[in-house]
């Protein structure tokens, strides 16, 4: 089945039910829920693109820089980003998941089947779970 005449509006709907699902999945002592959407979607484009500037950050998200900056700062604090000096240019700095965030995420890590079913119930929940496969196998870069 294909969605005909999608729009823009329903495709943002659709994303904005996606991260609530995400954030029903994730368990509260996980501590995601306490970051500000923000500073959560810097995150996640830093493990988009590992080794990006706050420069190509800031264009990617659409953040301000001061923003991005203080975002990475937070997210270094916190463990999860660290930073280096870019070789190539030495007034760079560039970003990446701490090499422990794999270990760290998946003592949190959990289906989502749980909170899909919540939503859609029971009887709905393989083809829901089979068409967010089919998106994340074709959306989302898996290193």
């Amino acid at each position: 089945m294909y969605l005909v005449g999608m729009d823009g509006v329903e495709l943002l709907q659709l994303g904005r039910r996606l991260v609530k699902l995400a954030e029903d999945a994730i368990p509260a002592n996980a501590g995601l829920h306490r970051l500000p959407a923000s500073v959560r979607a810097v995150m996640v484009d830093v493990f988009e693109h590992p080794d990006s500037s706050i420069q190509e950050i800031t264009q990617r998200t659409g953040y301000p820089q001061s923003h991005v900056s203080a975002s990475v700062t937070k997210l270094r604090e916190s463990g999860i980003f660290v930073a280096a000096t870019d070789p190539k240019d030495r007034r760079r700095t560039l970003v990446r998941a701490s090499p422990d965030v794999p270990a760290r995420a998946q003592r949190f890590a959990k289906p989502v089947d749980n909170a899909v079913t919540a939503v859609v119930g029971t009887e709905n929940t393989a083809e829901v779970l089979a068409a967010l496969e089919t998106l994340a196998r074709h959306l989302i870069r898996r290193t």
